[in-house]
């Protein structure tokens, strides 16, 4: 019989480590993998509405005079543009800021479980192109989009330098998107009359760099894009965001062809403060009468000082109480009756007009400006899909008004 105190000391189960090793490669294999595939080249997304960057076919005969595209008799019916392109996707990352990324999607889908709007009448846009964005911006800084480092900053957002997302796909694409938004609205507006992005407002971007959450200056690209085609000669901006559009401001330096107008927080971002056409800083705590009784007092006077072809409207709505980022005591409702009382003072001026989203920091912020397009659509009606300059699906009559 053997001597069992002589056998070597038993070895640890190599099969065991065998399977641990294996799921651990594995593990690795397929984060590289997703890795690599979220880096991919992007697939483009199809259009089949407008091309926002290309004149319609009634628009593209250009001389040097401007073009009569601004119809004294437009019928103002509300033209909605949006792409679920306006996205920006982090993988969950793009939660840790304080910006709500998914607003523009739950305005759209709210619209559409409502009965307010359908997808074959939503006009999708493209990208704004590289020719478009050196209207205003300028090459070095294009260039610095492709730094994540700088992206980053100009978002205030560090967690992208770790994100592991194609930079051009995942953040720069759906800022060109909604910026190609902006012109589509504006387009339509010069139809119909009145042209609402669910997106854009990008107001502290400026010709050389971004800040405050904003890259490209969609307001201030879509009017010269406009000039540059003899569809307008001047524009007005109305900024309502509760912060200065500085970068609007900036973009669009002291000439004849234009008119900013910002009405704002005076003792938050940014500091110091741009000189713009008319400013008018707001104190905290402003409740929605106060707000209108400041509007109604300037609103007449720069609509008819400016002699406008059309006015962009930068809509946040982080005057909203609760917002984190300032501090006045807005209501939903005030919300509102500032867009309401804006769009009817231009179409009183037969004055075609674009609404743009901005910003907006509260859980439920969004709410809001869906009640305000939403009460826009029921007071002027949907407008017809060819009459947004759309191809290839039948008219649909108005909303009952």
């Amino acid at each position: 019989m053997k001597d069992k105190t002589n056998l070597p000391p038993t070895k640890p189960n190599s099969n065991l480590r065998k399977i641990i090793l294996t799921a651990i490669a594995i593990f690795c294999g397929a984060i590289i993998a997703w890795i690599v595939f979220i880096n991919l080249p992007q697939t483009p997304f199809e259009v089949t509405e407008v091309n926002s960057n290309q004149p319609t076919e009634t628009n593209s005969q250009q001389s040097d005079e401007p073009s009569e595209t601004v119809d004294p008799d437009l019928p103002f019916d509300v033209s909605v543009v949006y792409s679920p392109g306006y996205l920006i996707d982090l993988g969950g990352m793009e939660k840790m800021h304080p910006f709500d990324i998914r607003k523009y999607e739950k305005i759209h889908n709210a619209l559409i479980n409502d009965g307010l709007l359908t997808e074959e009448q939503t006009l999708k846009p493209t990208p704004v192109t590289n020719e478009e964005l050196l209207l205003i911006h300028t090459q070095g800084y294009l260039d610095d989009l492709k730094k994540r480092k700088k992206v980053a900053q100009y978002l205030e957002a560090p967690i992208l330098q770790m994100a592991p997302v194609s930079l051009d796909r995942a953040v720069l694409e759906p800022f060109r998107r909604a910026s190609g938004g902006t012109i589509l609205a504006a387009r339509a507006a010069l139809t119909t009359g009145i042209g609402v992005n669910i997106g854009g407002g990008y107001h502290h971007a400026k010709p050389d760099r971004g800040e405050g959450f904003c890259l490209y200056a969609d307001v201030p690209i879509a009017i010269r894009k406009l000039q540059s085609e003899k569809l307008i000669e001047r524009a007005i901006v109305i900024d309502v965001d509760v912060h200065q559009g500085n970068g609007t401001i900036v973009c669009l330096p002291d000439d004849d062809s234009t008119f900013t107008f910002s009405m704002h927080q005076g003792d938050i971002y940014p500091i110091p403060k741009e000189v713009g056409d008319l400013d008018v800083e707001l104190d905290a705590g402003m409740t929605d009468e106060q707000y209108m009784e400041v509007l109604s007092e300037h609103l007449p006077r720069i609509l008819d000082g400016s002699d406008a072809d059309i006015c962009f409207i930068v809509g946040g709505c982080d005057p909203l109480d609760g917002d984190p980022l300032a501090s006045l005591k807005m209501t939903p409702d005030g919300i509102v009756k500032r867009d309401h009382a804006i769009v009817q003072a231009c179409i009183e001026r037969k004055m075609p007009v674009v609404l743009t989203l901005s910003g907006g920091y509260s859980p439920d912020a969004w709410k809001s400006q869906y009640k305000s397009i939403k009460n826009l659509l029921e007071t002027h009606g949907l407008a017809t899909v060819a009459g947004s300059a759309s191809s290839g699906v039948e008219e649909t009559s108005k909303l009952e008004k």
